[in-house]
């Protein structure tokens, strides 16, 4: 069995479990208004709250929905939204003709 855990793993995922926290305080809901409209259970939320578990990507993507902030997660995940990113695409093949068509 390969084992993911790491020291960065485990502070980038409570990173985001602290962030899906925060986001669900400023918007005055309750984890389990939060779980109910995201349609997943109580136990999924916390864990994924507090960094811990292995929720589905399907999971943490309806909670992120839940909260209005999948769009910007997914976004941030676009490599032309990023310089590094987009030097690595330039050093591509046709991807420099590519990026304008794009925009």
């Amino acid at each position: 069995m390969v084992s993911r855990q790491s020291p960065a793993r485990t502070r980038l995922l409570s990173e985001l479990g602290a962030n899906i926290e925060r986001w669900r305080k400023l918007q005055g809901l309750s984890a389990v208004q939060l779980a109910e409209r995201a349609h997943v259970t109580r136990d999924t939320l916390r864990a994924l709250e507090q960094g811990t578990g292995a929720p589905r990507i399907d999971s943490v993507l309806a909670v992120l929905t839940a909260l209005g902030i999948a769009n910007t997660v997914i976004e941030s995940t676009d490599p032309w939204n990023s310089p590094a990113g987009r030097a690595l695409m330039d050093e591509e093949v046709g991807v420099q003709s590519q990026k304008h068509e794009r925009r």
